[in-house]
């Protein structure tokens, strides 16, 4: 054989094992980039731009929606769920709404936070009973928040410190009407206490205030909702465990509730009754809550973050709390954020998903148990089809 004829048999046999590598002359595997996150007290929930839910981390309770309770290190798709518009997560439970308007959830059901006339736990997502035109929710820690598109909100599950907003203490199984509130643009839940943003900009709470979260200057509990004193020009509320954030339409951040880790962000340890400014940060566009830390978003694409940091929820390198905000390292081109009750998430521009912080269950997603001080890449998300 003549070098010619031998040059192109090699080539030839290059070629094959590029393609059947997937190498040159061969498409790469799909990607499918995140567009939502969320997340519950140890486990992670994204919706991505094919309509489909994953989630991974704590199983315990079915809150992964994948048909088991086993632990998940890295994403597993959500049962029998497409077209999803809206996800949440709560303590041991998660929920959805599709395109259609209808809500979903699964997971832990002990006091009906799933809103199905049950209190089975369910490991695959089942329907909210007798809901529909729904076009957010939102999840405390064992009680369940619907936005419908006539602006009315409706409430499930525990209702012992009056979470539901409906002037009762009654635990309901399925959806009833918050009181005296309409026109509602936005909601959000803490651990026991529940929020409503209205087009004029004010912001409405109800529920557990025994450490000021309602906002109203008292630590009593309210039945119904109440006007968060002192705040007006509002633009997105979120809730920590036993602390509130609100952001202004100036850009600038304001909280209220408890603060023995600095979750306020003000320098103190003190907690508020009615707003105080977090110190140090403008431009915010993007706000979060976690149990005891807090999270902002600001326009240029980075990531601040407030409060306890055990476990490095904080994303700053250390396990130090901080009494206002410092830059969560190594993160850019964020457009969304998520915080857990010790560990956080963001959502970048090019549709990944980092997180940070504690990661006993795999609630990271980066296929280890390993807590992470800085963010880390959750795995696997992006990659193929269900």
């Amino acid at each position: 054989m003549g070098k010619a004829a031998s040059r192109g048999v090699v080539s030839v046999m290059v070629l094959v094992v590029l393609i059947a590598c997937g190498g040159p002359g061969r498409d790469p595997p799909p990607t499918v980039p995140a567009t939502a996150i969320a997340a519950g007290s140890g486990h992670s929930v994204a919706s991505r731009a094919d309509g489909t839910v994953w989630a991974w981390g704590c199983n315990y309770d079915g809150q992964l929606g994948d048909g088991t309770t086993t632990h998940r290190l890295t994403p597993v798709h959500v049962t029998g769920l497409s077209d999803v518009t809206s996800i949440t997560g709560g303590f041991i439970h998660s929920l959805a709404v599709r395109s259609d308007g209808t809500a979903w959830a699964w997971g832990s059901n002990s006091i009906g936070q799933l809103g199905d006339g049950t209190t089975t736990r369910r490991r695959t997502p089942v329907q909210v009973s007798g809901l529909s035109d729904v076009t957010s929710i939102t999840a405390g820690a064992v009680h369940s928040l619907a936005l419908l598109s006539d602006g009315t909100v409706w409430a499930w599950g525990e209702n012992w410190f009056g979470q539901l907003g409906d002037g009762s203490t009654n635990d309901r199984l399925v959806p009833v009407q918050v009181s005296g509130l309409s026109d509602v643009t936005s909601i959000t839940a803490g651990d026991r206490h529940s929020l409503a943003l209205r087009p004029d900009g004010t912001a409405w709470a109800w529920g557990a205030n025994g450490h000021g979260q309602i906002g109203d200057g008292s630590t009593t509990r309210r039945f119904t909702p109440v006007q968060v004193s002192g705040l007006t020009d509002v633009t997105s509320i979120a809730a920590g465990g036993h602390h509130t954030l609100a952001l202004h339409s100036d850009g600038t951040a304001w909280a209220w509730g408890r603060n023995h880790s600095g979750q306020i962000g003000d320098g103190s340890t003190s907690s508020r009754f009615t707003p105080v400014q977090v110190s140090g940060l403008s431009d915010v566009t993007g706000i979060a809550g976690g149990l005891y830390h807090s999270l902002a978003l600001r326009s240029d694409g980075t990531v601040w973050a407030w409060g306890q940091n055990e476990t490095g929820q904080l994303g700053d390198g250390t396990t130090t709390d901080r009494l206002t905000p410092v830059q969560v390292r190594d993160l850019s081109n964020v457009t969304s954020i998520a915080a857990g009750w010790y560990h956080s998430l963001a959502l970048r521009s090019d549709g990944t998903v980092w997180a940070w912080g504690y990661n006993e269950h795999g609630q990271l997603g980066d296929g280890t148990t390993t807590d992470r001080l800085t963010p880390v890449l959750v795995v696997g998300l992006m990659d193929g089809s269900p």
